[in-house]
C-alpha cells in the first residue's frame, strides 16, 4: 500500500493498515486467540527476546488488535498507538505512565468525573500531586506550574459544557518547562481536531463513543510518538494488562469505515438543534462549539475543522424542569454514553459529574437545569420536534 500517506481520512478507515489471510478474507480477520505457537524453541527464545519479529500473547498485542492502532495511527497522524478496554484504562495508563512519585501534574478542571477522580483521588495515593486550573484561562496554567510539574492534561471541547482549551498555547508552556500534554479528544473526533499537530504529546479517546458509534462495545486507545510508548507505556501495557479484546478491535474497525459520514451528519444535525434551542423561549442557554456566541469561538476557527456532535444546554425550572423535560422525550433517550447512532441525554449533575460538589458544578457551569445531548443518526426535523414537544412540560 505505497500510497497509502496520501488518502484522505474516509479511504484510510476503510483500507488503512489492511492485513489479509492466506484466504483473502474482505472484512478484517477476527483473530480470536489467546495465544501463538512458534515454529520452534529457538523460535520462541528469539520473539521473546525481541530478535523475531511476531505476535506472543494477546495480552501484549494481537493481529485483529494491531490492525486498529495502525488504522487509528493513520488517521491520527501517530507513530504508534496501544489500544486497550476501555477509554478510562486509556486515560489512567496515559497518566500514569508520565509520571512517577514525586511528580506534579496540572489538569483542567472540566474533565469527565471518573478522569477528575483519578487526578485528584487515584494520583496522589501513589505521591503525585496535582493542581486543577481553569483550562481556558492561560494565566492559569502558567501560575500553576512548579519545578517538578512533568505533565499537562485536558480535554477539548470539554464533558459536558462544550468549553474548548487552546491547545496549541497549552502545549508552548508545557514545552518550555519539559513537561508532556495529554488530550484526551473524545468530544471532537478525530476528524474534527488534531491534537498532536498542534503541539499535545499524547492523544486519548474513548473508542466506545463515536470510534464504535452504535452502542456495542467499550475500547480506548492511545496515541503519541514511537519512543515515549516504547519506553514509558510498553512494559506497563505488557504487565497490567489493560488490552483491548480482539472481538472489540474488530468491531471498532467496522466502526471506522463509517466514522466519517457519521460524524459528519450527527454535526450537521447538532448544529441545526443548536439554532433552533438558541430560540426556544423554555431554554435559558445553549453552548455548541461552531455558534458565533461560543465563548472560545475565536480558538475553535482556528484548531478544529468541524463543530460537535453534542450540544450542552439548560433548561428552565432547574432540576425538576430538566427531568420532566428528558422523562417526556420520545425518540431521544436517557442514557450517560454519547457519540451513538441513537440521540441520547444525560443530566450531568445527576449522573456523569454528580461526585463533583455542587460548587465544584456551579464553577464548571453545570447548573441544575444542564443537560447533555449526544445527536444521532435520527432525522433532525424529527429531533427537533421531539425536543420541542418534551420542552412544553418545562
Amino acid at each position: 500500500m505505497s500510497n497509502e500517506k496520501n488518502w484522505k481520512p474516509a479511504t484510510q478507515l476503510v483500507h488503512g493498515a489492511t492485513v489479509r489471510s492466506q484466504f483473502g478474507e474482505t472484512s478484517e480477520a477476527m483473530y480470536l486467540t489467546q495465544g501463538f505457537v512458534y515454529d520452534s524453541s529457538e523460535s520462541a527464545e528469539a520473539r521473546f527476546k525481541g530478535d523475531e519479529p511476531g505476535f506472543i500473547y494477546s495480552r501484549y498485542a494481537n493481529p485483529t488488535v494491531d490492525v486498529f492502532e495502525k488504522r487509528m495511527c493513520a488517521l491520527e497522524g501517530a507513530e504508534d498507538a496501544r489500544a486497550t478496554a476501555s477509554g478510562m484504562a486509556a486515560i489512567s495508563a496515559a497518566l500514569l505512565c508520565s509520571v512517577k512519585a514525586g511528580d506534579h501534574v496540572v489538569a483542567a478542571r472540566a474533565l469527565f468525573g471518573s478522569c477528575r477522580w483519578v487526578v485528584e483521588t487515584l494520583m496522589p495515593k501513589y505521591g503525585i500531586e496535582s493542581t486543577l486550573v481553569d483550562g481556558c484561562d492561560l494565566a492559569q496554567w502558567e501560575a500553576a506550574v512548579r519545578p517538578n510539574t512533568k505533565l499537562f492534561f485536558l480535554e477539548s471541547p470539554t464533558n459536558p459544557t462544550l468549553e474548548v482549551v487552546d491547545i496549541a498555547a497549552v502545549a508552548k508552556i508545557a514545552n518550555g518547562i519539559g513537561a508532556r500534554v495529554v488530550v484526551d479528544n473524545v468530544f471532537a473526533t478525530p476528524l474534527q481536531q488534531k491534537p498532536l499537530e498542534l503541539g499535545a504529546h499524547v492523544v486519548v479517546y474513548s473508542a466506545t463513543k463515536h470510534i464504535d458509534g452504535q452502542g456495542r462495545c467499550l475500547g480506548g486507545i492511545i496515541l503519541s510518538d514511537k519512543k515515549w510508548i516504547d519506553e514509558n507505556l510498553h512494559d506497563y501495557f505488557r504487565h497490567t494488562g489493560p488490552s483491548l479484546s480482539p472481538f472489540n478491535a474488530w468491531t471498532l474497525l467496522k466502526g471506522l469505515e463509517t466514522l466519517p459520514i457519521r460524524v459528519k451528519q450527527q454535526t450537521e444535525s447538532a448544529a441545526r438543534i443548536a439554532g433552533h434551542l438558541a430560540c426556544h423561549p423554555k431554554v435559558s442557554r445553549v453552548i455548541y462549539p461552531g455558534r458565533n456566541d461560543h465563548p472560545q469561538a475565536e480558538i475553535i476557527a482556528r484548531q478544529m475543522t468541524g463543530g460537535s456532535t453534542l450540544v450542552c444546554f439548560e433548561t428552565r425550572g432547574g432540576k425538576a424542569g430538566a427531568f420532566g423535560f428528558q422523562n417526556a422525550l420520545d425518540i431521544v433517550r436517557i442514557s450517560n454514553n454519547l457519540g451513538d447512532a441513537k440521540s441520547l441525554i444525560t443530566h450531568p449533575a445527576t449522573t456523569t459529574h454528580k461526585n463533583l460538589t455542587e460548587e465544584a458544578r456551579m464553577e464548571l457551569g453545570i447548573t441544575p437545569g444542564t443537560v447533555r445531548l449526544s445527536v444521532g443518526l435520527e432525522d433532525a426535523d424529527d429531533l427537533i420536534a421531539d425536543l420541542d414537544r418534551a420542552l412544553e412540560t418545562v
